[in-house]
């Protein structure tokens, strides 16, 4: 691990104002942001599909994608101003300091909770950390609602009821403190006993947390949410087991999960260890999709998993984590960072690593560009893939039949789907497979003839 301490010491200058600075980033990105969204936001104003779509969707449903994109796009505008003023709010009025001395009067109620060797500043720590998470998911609420509630469900994606709406984020909080606190609590102890020296180790643990996650994903965090049950006998899962057996995957079991449940939306993954993988299928793709269908999407799927793409995405992801955790070794013990937010006689470690992230995560974008061009150019060779295999063909009817049934724009701008999108673009993949169609794809489940 690189510390820049040193070489950022002249950062530790009280004349620096860390508010004007954080301010100026936050609003910086905001600007950017909102001019990537409206370059993306005067394609939905076009009145006919891409060329190389013609004949491959009804105007009517172009029309209604159009529609669907421009009410998301609002919205997103409108969420992000939203974000912008709390940050602007919090920056002004140090709500950090606010809760943190509150976390502190509640800690003093309830320090009975915590073994003896995490009490006092760490537990103080795990307590505004679990506040900062409930003000978090209670001003995002409002926008979730409405995306839910009003946008999706205009356009029949919602599934959900407001009760399973409510407990969906109740379990997300849980999940996610329950996993997180106590990798926390380690690496606030280990910067106790190391300093700035053990900021490799909170990489690790960061390492160890989304290795843990993906283990957890699809046996005990996903049926907090779905019910999974086994593929019925029958020619689907004949051909996917053949399928499996063909290209040599260690297939364990293959579920059907009830997305339709929450949403319309449908897709197919792999998922679990190396050795030993799941295949899991949502409901409304078989409703919607042919045999053939499905296998070539399953066999895009299994190309992420021949290419290792899993363990790509996460070194890019860990190459990132590396630039975060070097830097912050520079403002870790900034004073007049610490200073700047009300935070003069005490410099609690997540404190400084939430200011650090106020001013490194709106530089975010540039990592965001990096991670899309790695993602997807993996998502070309899944592509390519299945391609090689006969089904570019059958694979294009089924990208054409996704995304028609999410109403996905078919116009995209080159800055914003870099910026916002892991995948190809539909016209991108359809050109790379080499696809070509002189029919309409059925987008009905009662168009479609199963095999």
């Amino acid at each position: 691990m690189i510390s820049l301490a040193d070489s950022f010491a002249f950062l530790d200058n009280p004349s620096i104002n860390w508010k004007y600075v954080t301010a100026s980033l936050a609003v910086g990105k905001y600007l950017f942001e909102s001019y990537v969204e409206y370059r993306q936001y005067k394609l939905y104003k076009k009145p006919f599909p891409p060329p190389s779509l013609k004949g491959k969707l009804t105007q009517e449903t172009f029309d209604k994608s159009q529609a669907y994109s421009t009410a998301k796009s609002q919205l997103s505008f409108a969420s992000r101003t939203l974000q912008l003023l709390q940050s602007l709010a919090y920056i002004k009025y140090d709500f950090l300091s606010v809760i943190w001395n509150q976390s502190g009067a509640i800690l003093a109620k309830t320090t009975f909770l915590f073994p003896g060797f995490i009490r006092g500043v760490i537990s103080q720590s795990i307590v505004f950390f679990a506040a900062t998470q409930i003000i978090s998911t209670v001003l995002s609420a409002p926008s979730s609602y409405y995306e839910n509630f009003a946008v999706e469900d205009k356009y029949g994606f919602n599934k959900m009821s407001v009760a399973t709406w409510i407990s969906d984020i109740l379990k997300e909080f849980t999940i996610s403190f329950l996993l997180q606190a106590p990798f926390l609590a380690l690496f606030l102890k280990l910067i106790d006993y190391y300093g700035d020296a053990s900021l490799a180790c909170g990489m690790i643990l960061a390492t160890f947390l989304q290795c843990l996650n993906l283990t957890l994903l699809p046996s005990v965090i996903l049926p907090w949410f779905y019910t999974f049950t086994p593929l019925k006998d029958g020619k689907l899962k004949e051909a996917v087991e053949t399928l499996a057996k063909k290209h040599k995957v260690p297939l364990e079991e293959i579920f059907v999960v009830d997305t339709s449940s929450r949403t319309a939306h449908s897709n197919a993954y792999l998922i679990g260890l190396p050795w030993s993988q799941k295949i899991v299928l949502y409901d409304n793709l078989i409703e919607t999709s042919t045999i053939d269908e499905i296998v070539a999407i399953l066999t895009h799927e299994i190309g992420h998993w021949k290419s290792n793409d899993t363990l790509k995405l996460l070194a890019a992801s860990e190459a990132t984590l590396f630039i975060m955790f070097s830097f912050f070794s520079a403002f870790i013990y900034n004073k007049s960072l610490y200073s700047s937010f009300g935070f003069n006689r005490e410099h609690p470690t997540i404190i400084g690593f939430f200011l650090f992230y106020g001013i490194y995560g709106e530089l975010q974008p540039v990592i965001t560009f990096f991670i899309h061009s790695v993602a997807q150019n993996i998502e070309y060779r899944a592509d390519y893939y299945a391609k090689s295999y006969g089904y570019g063909q059958v694979l294009g009817e089924a990208l054409i039949k996704l995304e028609i049934q999410s109403l996905t724009a078919f116009h995209n701008d080159w800055l914003y789907s870099a910026y916002r999108h892991s995948h190809p673009t539909l016209v991108q993949r359809l050109a790379s497979l080499d696809y070509v169609s002189d029919h309409k794809v059925p987008t009905d489940s009662k168009e479609i003839k199963k095999d």
